[in-house]
């Protein structure tokens, strides 16, 4: 029986690619395909795929959100991240989240099939930088002092919405429209965010915020 994919990726261009690649393997098919996180959601409610090729960057519904979507409501089908190699930050908080791993949308035929096949085994499945990069934030978790992390961490309001926001995969330019705030703005208040938080990355600051409570996705 073949294994049913769906491919959630706001370009066209992308999901067509993906899908011609795909049905040259008798042993996969392209069962359904969405815009944005929230297209997905209305295909799982009549449709389970085996595995899930997600976008990060979408209108509407983020792969993050969607990501902590279908998480809230125990839903569990392996997802393959979609990146590019400037999202990293969102890259990192989505296998965080539990995605098997990602592709970049210029992979070769062989590493799609090879991770889809990772993936469909319960493996997480990472490239070496990747999997570096996710070394160096666990570690630098860890090296922060124990103490200084049960010392009281005050937030301010807009500081909490601005993490939030953070924390569901918004960019700047985006947490600045929905606040109605400047660019610079939303800057300055995860400069003063890392600050406080002892931490250099968003991927971080996200991480230790949901650690010490001080957020909740």
């Amino acid at each position: 029986m073949k294994k049913q994919i769906l491919i959630v990726d706001d370009h066209l261009l992308v999901r067509e690619g993906l899908k011609l690649i795909i049905e040259t393997n008798a042993a996969y098919q392209v069962v359904a395909e969405a815009e944005n996180g929230n297209e997905a959601l209305e295909i799982l409610t009549h449709t389970k795929p085996d595995i899930i090729l997600l976008d990060l960057n979408m209108p509407v519904m983020n792969g993050l959100q969607f990501m902590q979507h279908i998480q809230a409501n125990g839903v569990h089908i392996p997802i393959i991240i979609l990146t590019t190699y400037n999202e990293s930050d969102y890259m990192l908080q989505g296998l965080a989240l539990g995605a098997k791993g990602y592709l970049l949308k210029d992979t070769s035929r062989d590493a799609l099939f090879h991770t889809l096949e990772s993936a469909l085994r319960g493996e997480t499945l990472l490239q070496p930088e990747v999997a570096e990069k996710m070394f160096a934030v666990k570690q630098s978790m860890q090296q922060l002092d124990k103490s200084q992390r049960k010392t009281a961490i005050v937030l301010s309001e807009r500081e909490q919405l601005v993490l939030q926001a953070a924390a569901r995969g918004y960019r700047t330019k985006e947490i600045a429209f929905d606040l109605g705030i400047s660019e610079r703005t939303v800057k300055a208040h995860l400069t003063n965010i890392y600050n406080k938080l002892s931490v250099d990355s968003r991927s971080q600051a996200v991480a230790l915020a949901i650690e010490q409570g001080l957020i909740h996705l």
